[in-house]
């Protein structure tokens, strides 16, 4: 009989075929369903928020350098791209657990209303990138003066 993971005990649901593989030593392993393949590209989570004055967006960027962090940013869209290189070559047989992303990653966010985009800033600590975007005042108005010419 196979060992129930804490998951499949609390909900008392066996894992998908999907979910679990058998390793040559015949013990278990499990990952995550929509794990990318080699080829394709990851998709990063984030938190957004607004605070009066700003749309603010984070992402975890673990093991990237901020040069390799690529963040484009329009009117009403922000597109996080970058890669996560592994620096190990281990054959897959190897593995007991292979949960990480390695690979090129993005996310394009749409965002709920226009920012400006010069003056969006963006800062990595700890390998948290924040993306700090001003709100354009819609509701702000500017007078022109005429000139004569």
């Amino acid at each position: 009989m196979e060992k129930r993971s804490f998951f499949e005990r609390l909900t008392g649901t066996p894992a998908s075929s999907a979910e679990r593989h058998i390793t040559p030593t015949g013990s278990q392993q499990t990952s995550a369903p929509d794990m990318p393949l080699a080829d394709e590209e990851g998709q990063l989570t984030v938190d957004m928020w607004q605070t009066p004055s700003e749309i603010v967006i984070q992402t975890i960027v673990g093991g990237v350098k901020p040069d390799d962090v690529d963040v484009s940013i329009s009117h009403e869209m922000v597109t996080i791209r970058g890669k996560r290189s592994n620096t190990h070559t281990i054959s897959s047989t190897d593995y007991f657990y292979q949960e990480l992303f390695w690979g090129t990653f993005s996310r394009t966010i749409l965002l709920p209303q226009e920012v400006d985009v010069d003056n969006a800033d963006a800062t990595m600590k700890h390998g948290l990138l924040t993306v700090r975007l001003p709100k354009l005042d819609k509701t702000r108005t500017q007078k022109l003066k005429v000139k004569n010419e």
